[in-house]
């Protein structure tokens, strides 16, 4: 399947500065804070694992990545491959545990950071790997899923993603997944839903929940986005919405710096800082930018049209990042970026991974 996980592994590429963003402060955000900070990704993380990647990853100071495991968009087989992810991605940290630390419980997370390693929480953005048995969600959890996502873009047997033009909203089967989610002390992550589907989807949770990666519709009236109302409802059941680095955040052309922190303050005045956080849908090493990988990037948007899973915002010249941040320490340099422009370092911490820490804790325990 063509997901931008799989695009953005490859590495290498170099990061261009953003001089528009030096404005309201002169001092930046330290690296030394960002040491002892919470750095949570809530969408994306590694991938590859080879050498390169594994050194990209010691730098990133990431304490904690949301790691897709199995396909999405109702593809055949999804259970088994699912499982074979969840299998493959084990194996990976068996073989590198002094870089990568599988999450089950929120205090792994303080574990990573104190170590140096980064924490791979094992997520789905589907639930067609269930194929109606929401018993599977024992079997997962006990595998180690600690994230579910009902929907990606189209309908599945929970409801409908953001791309049907029904809207039709949750299924039965979907409430009743929602409440065996929280049972299971799982998070609810309701992202790539559709607007009624999100909307139903919070009004139903009765536990913890997320966007684990969205933009604002006000900024930008794209399906993938979220219409303020959501996300202050979500706000209101105590939830986080992460914002990503990805082509929705402007209606047309390259996604950049200014497009990310517009979208971070918008998010913050609508659901307050303490429910605002980052969710990439990026790798952790650079992804390349030349002309072989303009054709790439041609050649894979056209594989998901074709699968009907390309949503409105992404093009063939476009890439799936943000060229200021195309970097291991992308989210150090926006730290650092929301500095200058004068947040308090105590709403950067936060919004680095402060937020989700707390959710974490909140769905899984301590």
């Amino acid at each position: 399947m063509y997901t931008r996980r799989g695009f953005l592994s490859c590495a290498a590429a170099g990061m261009a500065a953003a001089p528009w963003l030096v404005s309201a402060s002169a001092a930046g955000y330290s690296a030394e804070r960002y040491r002892r900070a919470f750095v949570i990704d809530a969408l994306g993380g590694p991938s590859e694992y080879d050498e390169a990647e594994l050194r990209d990853i010691k730098r990133s100071g990431v304490t904690a990545a949301n790691r897709t495991m199995g396909e999405v968009g109702n593809v055949l087989n999804a259970f088994d491959l699912a499982i074979r992810d969840i299998a493959a991605t084990d194996g990976h940290v068996a073989a590198h545990p002094d870089l990568l630390l599988k999450v089950l419980a929120a205090k792994d997370l303080t574990i990573a950071r104190d170590t140096g390693r980064i924490g791979l929480i094992y997520g789905f953005q589907d639930t067609s790997m269930l194929e109606g048995d929401l018993g599977r969600l024992t079997l997962f959890r006990n595998l180690g899923v600690r994230i579910v996502q009902l929907t990606y873009n189209r309908r599945n047997l929970m409801g409908d993603g953001c791309l049907e033009p029904a809207d039709g909203g949750l299924s039965m089967l979907g409430r009743e997944a929602i409440a065996e989610i929280h049972r299971m002390k799982q998070l609810l992550d309701l992202s790539h839903a559709g607007p009624r589907t999100i909307a139903e989807g919070i009004a139903a949770s009765a536990g913890p929940l997320a966007i684990t990666h969205t933009g604002c519709r006000a900024l930008a009236d794209l399906p993938r986005n979220t219409h303020d109302s959501s996300l202050k409802a979500l706000a209101n059941k105590g939830g986080v919405a992460g914002i990503y680095f990805m082509p929705f955040l402007r209606t047309s052309g390259q996604v950049h710096a200014e497009d990310v922190i517009r979208h971070l303050e918008h998010a913050v005045n609508v659901c307050g800082e303490d429910h605002v956080g980052l969710g990439t849908d990026g790798g952790i090493s650079p992804a390349p930018t030349d002309a072989a990988a303009a054709e790439e990037q041609r050649k894979f948007f056209e594989q998901r049209r074709a699968a009907n899973i390309a949503a409105p915002g992404e093009a063939a010249d476009v890439f799936n990042l943000v060229p200021e941040y195309n970097d291991p320490l992308r989210l150090l340099r926006l730290a650092d970026d929301l500095a200058r422009r004068g947040w308090r370092e105590a709403r950067i911490d936060k919004i680095l991974g402060g937020n989700f820490v707390r959710l974490f804790r909140d769905a899984w325990g301590a």
